[in-house]
């Protein structure tokens, strides 16, 4: 953008932002589920291009995932009943943190626990060597007939609760949307103490095979990524942004313009997911188009975009 006053271009706008107190040169965050542990990606491009790298989501011990078949294209998404497949946090710890280690980039650890016990376990195991942990919450409880952590403020309370008891780095609560009142559950995670938000995971959604007459996952409902989830995700964003939590923003974004929307709606970071299924360099690109936005708006700081969302008045 020229200087009126002699003509030369303006500086370039600082894209950094902060996390839950984990500085990352830009706001884009590649997601936990859709990047592995990087290595594939890593033969596309330099890692650390990206703000934030979330692994693939962890559990105390190895898991085979679920039955195939585990994923399907819906309009406008996909569909995932991948089962939380990985080897383990020990696995993680010695084998794929080194290799994600090697570039300039924050790397935040996924976990998942079948009890509180568990959770605060694996906070315990990884203490510092990552930048934060993203705790899943959309698990269920083996305790509570199998209900999901992230649908019970208390249950919610109690996993948080439990990691920052453990945690060495900060907590960052990822939350579902299939619940009646997400701001209700980010309020009782906040009071837990999380050091900040994870938001949306998948919606749940089916589809059928009308041939077959059966669901065309075989655990017959799976979670709904992809661009169809995006007002959703914003929605939701935008109702637990009041806390004053940062916030990673996910869910559909593809674009520059869309992670501006999100950030508008109150998001810190923004992570790119399912859109890199489709392009591999997706996030990279949204790098750059964040940097071009900035630059036609006359944006000196991109984080200066978050919560400036304007709504209507009703």
């Amino acid at each position: 953008m020229p200087n009126e006053d002699n003509g030369a271009l303006s500086p370039p706008a600082d894209l950094s932002v902060e996390l839950a107190g984990v500085r990352l040169k830009n706001p884009v965050v590649a997601v936990s589920g859709c990047f592995g542990f990087g290595r594939e990606y890593g033969e596309w491009f330099d890692l650390g291009r990206l703000g934030g790298i979330c692994a693939k989501g962890l559990t105390l011990r190895p898991r085979k995932g679920n039955p195939p078949p585990r994923a399907a294209e819906t309009p406008m998404g996909m569909l995932n009943s991948v089962g939380l497949q990985n080897p383990g946090v020990e696995v993680f710890l010695r084998d794929e943190l080194p290799f994600l280690r090697r570039f300039d980039t924050a790397v935040i650890a996924n976990i998942s626990g079948g009890d509180p016990a568990e959770y605060a376990e694996m906070a315990g195991l990884i203490g510092d060597a990552a930048d934060a942990l993203e705790v899943n919450i959309s698990c269920p409880n083996i305790k509570a007939g199998g209900l999901q952590f992230g649908a019970d403020p208390a249950l919610a309370a109690e996993v948080t609760a439990a990691v920052k008891n453990r945690a060495k780095c900060p907590a960052i609560v990822k939350l579902t949307p299939n619940v009646t009142d997400i701001a209700a559950i980010a309020r009782a995670v906040w009071d837990a103490g999380a050091d900040g938000l994870s938001l949306i995971n998948t919606l749940t959604g089916l589809r059928i095979d009308p041939v077959t007459r059966r669901p065309v996952l075989r655990m017959n409902t799976g979670g709904l990524s992809g661009p169809a989830v995006l007002p959703v995700a914003l929605r939701c964003v935008w109702q637990v942004s009041g806390l004053g939590l940062p916030i990673l923003g996910m869910g559909g974004v593809s674009t520059a313009l869309e992670a501006a929307e999100m950030m508008l709606a109150g998001a810190s970071a923004v992570g790119v997911g399912t859109a890199l299924f489709r392009d591999p360099l997706s996030a990279l690109n949204i790098v750059q188009g964040l940097a071009a936005f900035a630059a036609e708006q006359g944006i000196a700081r991109i984080r200066e975009l978050t919560g400036g969302i304007r709504p209507w008045e009703t």
